[in-house]
């Protein structure tokens, strides 16, 4: 049976809620529960030989897959998850004929190798991998296993099997609905075992071979697994850091990036018995170094391996001015270049290489995709547009990251069919490239479609370029909200997750004209979800960008929420809301991620309880360039951000609608973080806060001279007077929960008055919409309890 229990105290109130008491579903549905209520898609893929895409859906705490197909894209459900048990789907994976789809049940195990069970069954957590046909029929388990990690299996061509690396070492399950004879085809023991560390599996197009990297601490190799013969073969085995495999559109060859092997001043393994196996010159005895060749290095040297160029520092002492001692390169002094390999024989050689003398100089790669004979790379570089700082004497070392930092992410094109190729500078537009969820090449790898917002800075639009180069063309625009593009296979349509200001998110598809696709001839039509009952899209607000000055000039874009029924001379309570992150951005609608799409819609819902709203986007947060994101003295360097929360509660005060005395504010993660500092530094403006999963002390130190300490928000706790309603799970993965135990202790020794709502196995983000309609009804009881009644009179209301 469900309970909560009460404790009261003297001076505080503390209730410890063990689940949501089935009371709350038993209820006529508030008004927070129908603007939760509609399905939205979180994620979405396209096959690559067929229109047809695939999706995963959240509605009301029930997750499932979905696919359609053209020319209708009528959705069809895949799967049967109809109760809100709380357990994740997540990372859809669709063949390229379109036939099977795979995805990910279960969260990413904690540090303790715990895979979070919020609704406590008692048989434990699952984290499997499932499959399920678009033609129909049940879904089903592929691999059921604990260990699973984070990344998203590999999915063959034709849909049937999966790769994914566990335990270092590359795994391969038959996606099948019938149970396999074999161990290895069940995904039980390893597909392929070798010495190191394997990573990274890639299949070839057709489907017949496997592409690995296997780290070997101080270096890696590529490696190709024939499934028919059961073989590996070695490409072009160096010294050096071989990663991030690219098949060829023919499967006869893959490109590769080479980077310099670790160099003595960078060796930090282990040494052992006998002279030849010394401890390296970076080996620290009190840090996890691995021995030699086990591939087990510790974090620096895996990066190093991974290619982010992290490695280990050079061990104290003086070290000798030999060229190649302390830092790797190649001859010309370049450190990562392209290679290509035949998979046949093995061989590969090098088919490109940064030009020192080149405007740009490229130190690093990630994410890398290949489009035909072009490789498409993100990287940013000094300057804007790729170049606006002062240059060096060409000749004289890199010609860039001198001068101004470039504000925007940017994607470059190099043909590497073409000796000695130049980069091409693909986005030129000026806008907030977030992630990899925003690029998406089309299926005859001629095009790169992109998210940004550029030209429309509070929202998202997909613009395309062509991948040789070219002026790229704005495909969607409007007030609405467009994220995730999926070109499908015959270039005519492109899908995406599509939002507006009353429209939740949903999925859109796109008909592009013959010619260049511009937002002027793009047509969408919604297609899932197919009907939103009882979602109040008529209470919604339009909300407007209100810009605000931290005392120091920075500006701040925020989002104000004024309630449809507000009259002249009235003052309401007003809401403040902080997001997460920090690297966050709230738009002019709603949000493409999950929590924050929920957050969207509850500050309408707080509109439409007659509360005044202001969604802040405080420096440190992203969609306002790298100087924005990068601000100096944030967080535990010096809390700068929370200047722009004071100076949004104080504009509040200041409006002729709010009632100065009656000011709340709420916020999860980081906005968490940012609500304790307003109750502990300011409550005088703040007179209720709602903080979800807080950071209340940054880092360790409690030396109160500590810049850390005297940032956090507990340097200040003496000065917190209003209410506060704390919130957590205990199986936080993102902020411990110790940061609201301590808390708890300091707010119980200064009858501070607080509730307190745990929710025991659940995560940052609870993973049950029970108890997230629970905390609303908290939320709005608490509110209307220290903010007074919204009676919308024009007389000022003291909550306290």
């Amino acid at each position: 049976m469900l309970r909560r229990t009460m404790v009261a105290l003297s001076t505080a109130v503390v209730v410890a809620v063990l689940a949501p008491p089935i009371t709350i579903a038993q209820r006529p549905a508030p008004a927070y529960q129908r603007f939760l209520s509609p399905a939205s898609p979180l994620e979405v893929v396209a096959a690559k030989k067929v229109d047809r895409v695939a999706w995963t859906s959240f509605e009301e705490g029930k997750r499932n897959a979905y696919t359609a197909a053209a020319p209708g894209f009528m959705p069809v459900r895949l799967t049967n998850f109809m109760t809100d048990n709380g357990i994740d789907l997540s990372g859809i994976r669709i063949s390229d004929d379109g036939s099977t789809v795979v995805f990910v049940r279960g969260t990413v195990p904690n540090r303790d190798g715990w895979v979070a069970n919020p609704n406590a069954d008692p048989n434990g957590p699952e984290r499997s991998i499932w499959a399920a046909r678009t033609a129909g029929g049940q879904a089903w388990k592929v691999v059921v296993d604990q260990g699973l990690p984070a990344a998203v299996p590999e999915l063959a061509p034709d849909g049937s099997a999966i790769a994914y690396v566990k335990d270092g070492q590359v795994f391969r399950a038959r996606v099948s609905s019938v149970r396999a004879a074999s161990a290895v085809d069940r995904g039980e023991k390893p597909l392929i075992t070798e010495w190191g560390v394997q990573s990274a599996p890639k299949w070839s197009p057709d489907g017949r071979k496997i592409a690995f990297v296997s780290t070997r601490t101080d270096h890696s190799f590529i490696m190709i697994y024939d499934v028919a013969s059961h073989a590996v073969k070695y490409m072009s085995p160096s010294v050096d850091f071989d990663t991030s495999p690219l098949w060829t559109d023919d499967g006869k060859s893959v490109y590769f990036l080479r980077r310099p092997g670790l160099a003595f001043g960078q060796q930090a393994q282990q040494g052992g018995a006998g002279i030849g196996v010394p401890n390296g010159p970076a080996f620290n005895s009190n840090s996890q170094s691995g021995r030699g060749g086990r591939g087990q290095g510790n974090a620096a040297v895996q990066a190093a391996a991974a290619g982010r160029g992290d490695a280990p520092e050079v061990a104290q002492g003086p070290i000798a001015n030999i060229p190649g001692l302390a830092a790797p390169a190649f001859k010309g002094g370049y450190t990562l270049s392209i290679w290509k390999a035949d998979v046949t024989t093995g061989d590969a050689s090098e088919v490109w290489h940064p030009q020192l003398t080149d405007p740009v100089v490229f130190t690093n790669f990630a994410n890398l995709r290949l489009a035909g004979d072009h490789l498409i790379v993100p990287f940013n570089v000094g300057g804007g547009r790729g170049l606006r700082g002062r240059q060096n004497t060409p000749g004289q070392g890199p010609a860039q990251l001198e001068g101004a930092t470039d504000e925007w992410e940017r994607y470059y094109s190099i043909n590497l069919a073409t000796p000695n190729a130049k980069p091409v500078l693909l986005t030129t537009t000026d806008g907030i490239i977030e992630d990899q969820t925003s690029v998406a090449v089309s299926a005859d790898g001629k095009t790169l479609y992109y998210c940004t917002n550029a030209k429309d800075i509070e929202r998202r639009h997909i613009w395309a370029v062509p991948v040789a180069g070219g002026t790229p063309l704005q495909v969607t625009s409007g007030e609405g909200i467009e994220t995730y593009p999926a070109p499908l296979a015959s270039g005519k349509i492109l899908a995406t997750l599509s939002a507006d200001w009353k429209m939740p998110q949903s999925l859109g598809i796109w008909k592009l004209p013959a010619a260049s696709p511009t937002a002027a001839t793009a047509t969408q039509k919604i297609v899932f979800p197919a009907s939103r009952n009882g979602f109040p899209m008529d209470a919604h607000v339009k909300p407007q960008l209100v810009m605000t000055k931290a005392p120091d000039g920075l500006e701040i874009h925020n989002q104000l929420f004024l309630p449809r029924d507000l009259k002249p001379g009235e003052r309401r309570p007003a809401i403040v809301f902080v997001h997460g992150g920090p690297v966050r951005q709230m738009l002019l609608g709603y949000h493409y991620m999950q929590f924050y799409h929920w957050a969207y819609g509850i500050n309408q819902w707080l509109a439409d309880q007659g509360y005044v709203v202001l969604s802040i986007n405080y420096r440190s947060g992203v969609g306002y360039g790298r100087s924005f994101r990068n601000a100096a003295n944030t967080g535990g360097r010096g809390n700068a951000e929370y200047q722009d929360v004071l100076a949004g509660g104080k504009y509040l005060q200041s409006r002729p609608d709010v009632d100065p005395d009656r000011v709340g504010i709420w916020g999860l993660s980081y906005g968490g973080v940012l609500t304790a500092q307003a109750l502990a530094r300011n409550s005088d403006v703040f007179k209720a806060g709602v903080d979800l999963a807080g950071v209340h002390l940054w880092g360790s130190s409690l030396d109160p001279d500590a810049v850390s300490f005297k940032s956090s928000a507990i340097s200040a706790i003496d000065g917190w007077k209003s209410p506060v309603l704390l919130v957590h799970g205990d199986d936080d993965r993102n902020v411990a929960f110790q940061q609201t135990t301590g808390l708890v202790q300091l707010l119980r020794q200064r009858d501070v008055y607080y509730e307190l709502i745990v929710f025991p196995d659940d995560t940052h983000e609870s993973m049950l919409h029970s108890r997230w309609l629970y905390t609303l009804d908290r939320m709005e009881k608490f509110f209307r309890k220290f903010l007074g009644k919204n009676d919308r009179t024009t007389t000022n209301q003291n909550a306290r």
